[in-house]
């Protein structure tokens, strides 16, 4: 009996990979219809009839040619890793380009099963393909399922296994590249042999590698310039009217071509599908943008307006549940301690939990356009806008995906085959509204703009996408010039989006929501309550306190801005731990003020709110608050993340710099020209 065997599971973007991991470990990662979704591979263990496997999902490639950091992740493991056997997801409505991957897995010498998946949209569209002589042809195991409804998934894995065992004949077919670059194939593998270590490659494919000039491969072999210059002299022994990357590409394609006329049947008048009907609508060249930005409104009116039904409630249970245990405290705990739960932790972790209500239904709204196939094609609409400042519209994917959290938006720029263009991604994601933002923006919106909440929100977020935009235009004409990508991404059909689909995906999201409002919200809050009821003298009045002392220092920075307080000074600066902490430390440091505290008691919007206003906020100053709070510098684990995914302290302390630059100026014309028109 073979144990741990280990399955790599690869694909195009959209071909159902994760899904197809979820069906085989029971896990629940969310289902992404775009690239960049599975951004590093993902590991799950199943069981499968006494053998003990572990599935590896690796990131969505269209090649493995080294174009982007997902291609090179994905090769990478697949050479140096040697799973016992690679399943290659093919998306069968979508064959042709699918076998492409495919022909480039069974090349790298790895014993590969091709699992044919979403058969049913293939047979809707009124294609017949013939799996037996597809896999004959091919000359490896083909294998038709329907990962959604985990239709072939039993007869998958027993060919995953009995190739594991060798008890399946494995012999690929090859490509046939012709006569001139047959000779140059088999004339570099004897040129290789005699000078680099090749043991881990399959010669033939290490050739090709060669003869494409892959960059990658020649470093990674460390050949020498006497070997470079033996291949460039083989090279010029021919005249051929490409480079040979085009030429290998275009014979693969051709060979690819063959198999499908012999396997697959289409009807002659295929038609516009449903979704090429839909997107002559939503994709329009006029139409597309004003219904990108119609539908962003209807997810922020849907927030606001279903969310804040169970805001009050939630908000109403949390002021009971202080005052309950306040009560319960007193005479039984020291006045400090007492303190420190009430004021510190129901007041600095409840103030964030009270927005979850409103979280989840954005969170439901946002992953209904993502599963419906529809968020994929905003990168198509803005691909014209997005072009015209020298990136891809492939470029704002990464942004859209900011507007859950901006850690998985920074490594989701590994999509992006350009470095310029990934640089220049990475260092504008972060004024993308995420999810942690909501909180302030709830809070701020409900007290000072009554009845126009999802408008000014909306604006917010349109800022948002506004100044990454514009600051991506000045990084490409200055810091990152360069050509532009070409725009090629898979667009999915468009689709139903499951009841369990958008529940794991919003379950995951609240889920780190309210993790984090227990363990980092939490810390955060006891950190706020002792800073602002302590010095080094100990226990005294708060405007006598270490918080307030840090936050009158930073203070006057923020003055012009029109919140020149040090509580609203300290309660950006502990923002950096997360933004969530915004809310949470000013919950915190209202609810131990006396004088704003009685105001709190008005009732209104969450039970510091009053608070705010006696604060001296201003629907203007409020306004300015939330802009800056939008586009100052990222969390912490956003700046881990650009630091990881840039390698360089330049690049991450450059983010933090100009991002707090960009959100002062911005902030400041809001609250001075705001003024001057007599807001």
């Amino acid at each position: 009996m073979l144990r741990n065997i280990t399955i790599a599971l690869a694909g195009n973007p959209n071909s159902g990979k994760t899904t197809l991991f979820n069906a085989f470990t029971g896990a629940r990662h969310s289902v992404g219809n775009w690239p960049g979704v599975t951004v590093e591979k993902k590991e799950g263990k199943l069981h499968h009839k006494n053998n003990e496997m572990i599935a590896v999902d690796l990131p969505g490639t269209y090649s493995l040619s080294p174009y982007s950091l997902e291609e090179k992740i994905s090769r990478k493991y697949i050479v140096d890793e040697s799973p016992d056997v690679v399943v290659n997801i093919v998306d069968a409505s979508n064959i042709e380009r699918n076998l492409y991957l495919s022909m480039q897995l069974i090349e790298l010498g790895k014993p590969v099963v091709i699992a044919l998946n979403m058969l049913d949209v293939a047979q809707r569209r009124g294609h017949k393909i013939d799996h037996e002589k597809l896999s004959k042809l091919l000359g490896v195991p083909v294998v038709p399922i329907i990962a959604t409804q985990k239709k072939g998934i039993e007869k998958l894995l027993d060919t995953a296994l009995e190739v594991a065992h060798g008890k399946i004949k494995y012999n690929p077919n090859q490509v046939d590249y012709g006569k001139d670059v047959e000779k140059k194939i088999k004339e570099t593998i004897e040129m290789l042999k005699g000078h680099v270590d090749i043991s881990k490659f399959n010669l033939r494919w290490l050739a090709l590698k060669v003869i494409e000039e892959d960059e990658e491969i020649l470093n990674e072999l460390n050949l020498t310039p006497q070997v470079e210059n033996d291949e460039i002299a083989v090279t010029d022994e021919f005249s051929l009217e490409d480079d040979y990357e085009s030429l290998v590409a275009g014979r693969r394609y051709t060979y690819i071509t063959s198999i499908i006329s012999k396997t697959v049947k289409k009807p002659k008048d295929e038609g516009l599908n449903t979704s090429d009907k839909i997107d002559k609508v939503l994709t329009n060249k006029w139409l597309g943008l004003p219904i990108f930005a119609g539908l962003m409104y209807i997810v922020f009116w849907f927030t606001f307006n279903i969310g804040n039904i169970f805001l009050d409630q939630i908000d109403g249970w949390f002021g009971t549940f202080g005052e309950t245990v306040g009560a319960s405290l007193e005479g039984a705990v020291a006045p400090w301690l007492q303190s420190l739960i009430v004021d510190g932790i129901i007041g600095g972790v409840g103030g964030v939990l009270t927005f979850v209500p409103n979280i989840v239904f954005l969170f439901i709204a946002i992953s209904i356009l993502e599963d419906s196939g529809y968020m994929a094609r905003v990168a198509f609409i803005m691909d014209r806008a997005m072009r015209k400042i020298g990136l891809s519209g492939k470029a704002f994917i990464p942004m859209l995906m900011g507007f859950g959290c901006s850690v998985p938006a920074v490594m989701g720029t590994r999509t992006l085959e350009n470095e310029n263009d990934r640089l220049a991604s990475i260092l504008v994601v972060p004024f993308m509204s995420c999810g942690a933002r909501a909180p302030i923006y709830i809070l701020f919106a409900g007290v000072f703009f009554p009845g126009y909440e999802s408008i000014v929100t909306f604006s917010l977020y349109v800022l948002g996408i506004v100044v990454a935009i514009m600051c991506a235009l000045i990084f490409k004409k200055t810091l990152f010039k360069g050509e532009q990508s070409p725009f090629v991404m898979e667009i999915p059909p468009y689709k139903f989006p499951t009841l369990g689909g958008t529940g794991i995906a919003v379950w995951e999201k609240a889920k780190g929501y309210i993790l984090r409002a227990g363990t980092i919200i939490f810390a955060a809050s006891v950190l706020i309550w002792f800073i602002l009821g302590f010095n080094f003298s100990g226990q005294v009045e708060m405007v006598d306190s270490i918080g307030a002392s840090i936050g009158k220092i930073a203070a006057p920075i923020f003055r012009p801005l029109g919140f020149g307080s040090w509580q609203a000074a300290l309660s950006l600066i502990t923002g950096l731990m997360a933004k969530e902490v915004v809310v949470s430390s000013m919950a915190v440091i209202y609810g131990l003020g006396e004088a704003v505290g009685e105001a709190a008691m008005e009732g209104d919007v969450l039970g510091f709110a009053g608070a705010l206003k006696t604060a001296g906020f201003t629907s203007l100053s409020a306004l300015s608050f939330m802009v800056f709070s939008l586009l100052y510098i990222p969390c912490l684990a956003v700046i881990g993340v650009i630091k990881r995914e840039t390698n360089s302290w330049k690049w991450t302390g450059f983010s933090v710099g100009y991002t707090f630059v960009v959100a002062w100026v911005v902030s400041f014309l809001v609250y001075q020209v705001g003024g001057l028109l007599g807001f």
